[in-house]
This record gives C-alpha cells, structure tokens and sequence, in this order.
C-alpha cells in the first residue's frame, strides 16, 4: 500500500521547487486522476474550471501523446492555443513553466510546474521530472481487495446505510465501517465515496 506520508513528503519538495504552485494528476485514468492535488493560485484554478481548460489544455495534450519533460515555452511553440490559456495564465503569475509526463498512457501522471520570475533551469528540470517519476511509482493503484472488503463497498454502492450493510453481511456495523476504512486505504480515497469511484475505474466493482 502506497505510504501516504512518502506522498506527502514529495508533494512537499514539489511545492518548494516551484515557487508558485503546480498542479498534479497522478494515474490518469478515463479521464480523471486517482491522486491530483494543485496550490495554484485558487482563482486561476476556479477560471481553469469554469471554463473546461483540462480538455483544452496544450500542456495536458502533450503531457498525454509523450513522455519526458518540456519547458512551457516549448510546449507553446509547438502545439495550438485556440483558447488563449497561455496567456489567461500568465495573468494570475504562472510565466514560466515545466510540464513533467510519465507512466503508460492508460494510466498516464502529467505535472505542471511554474514560477513567475524565469525560466526553470536543466538542473531544476532534472529535480523535478525525479520527484514526480517517485510519486508515480510510489502511488501506483493498489489493483486488489479483499471480498470482505469489496461486499462492504458493494453494500454502500447500492445505497445501503452501514446498519443495513452489516446487518446484509452478518457482520457489526463497527466491523463494517473497518472493512470501508482499510479499502479506502488500499484504494488511497480520502471518502468512502472516492473508494467506490476508483474501485469501479479499476474494475473491482
């Protein structure tokens, strides 16, 4: 099970080295990330939402036909921008930039990282396309649960409350609630919820 502290503590390199913000998908998979996290500037993210920039996104686009790691400046020459999203960024401080991709497209990790005074150097580059390769690896997707584990999940999924769940399973509703929180855990979902979304995405539900 991936060590959620090692998570945090690469996370934690990752916001050092890039001094303002980044924003990280790890395994990409039918379209949403199993771990993302981002410290943008929280008003540049709420206009990326609104307007679906994800879909629209040059960086996300390469980041999803290669691997490796490009400065933003070179992404920009050779991919299109119809919707300008280059530029919106620069507006909330996000000048500068490199994009980071790696793992097999079906379950792909994209980072952006940026900064407002200059470009990252080759060194900095190198730190940085290390440090998400190691968050990738360490966060690969447990693909196993146990059938304690998946009735439990199954249970909730088809709307049962945790007494009928348990009282369905032949089980205490503490037990029950055990079961949920060591497949959260397994699956690295923060809501019984998420469990049962990324539990579905690898098709164990």
């Amino acid at each position: 099970m991936p060590d959620t502290t090692e998570l945090n503590r690469l996370f934690s390199q990752l916001r050092a080295a890039s001094p303002v913000g980044y924003s990280a998908g790890l395994h990409i998979r039918f379209a949403a990330p199993l771990v993302s996290e981002s410290t943008y500037d929280p008003k540049w993210l709420e206009h990326y939402t609104a307007n679906a920039y994800a879909l629209r996104d040059p960086m996300i686009a390469w980041g999803l036909s290669t691997e490796g790691h490009k400065r933003w400046s070179e992404i920009a020459r050779e991919l299109p921008d119809p919707f300008n999203i280059w530029r919106q960024a620069t507006e909330f401080g996000l000048n500068y930039g490199v994009a980071v991709s790696c793992g097999p497209v079906q379950s792909r990790t994209i980072v952006g990282c940026a900064r407002s005074d200059r470009e990252f150097t080759d060194q900095e580059i190198t730190k940085i396309a290390t440090l998400v390769r190691t968050l990738h690896e360490i966060s690969e997707p447990q693909t196993d649960l146990t059938q304690a584990q998946i009735q439990a999940l199954r249970c909730i999924a088809g709307g049962d409350r945790h007494a009928a769940a348990a009282a369905k399973l032949g089980i205490s509703e503490s037990a029950l609630k055990a079961r949920l929180v060591s497949a959260r855990e397994r699956l690295m979902a923060r809501t019984t919820s998420e469990a049962i979304q990324k539990a579905k995405e690898i098709k164990l539900l």
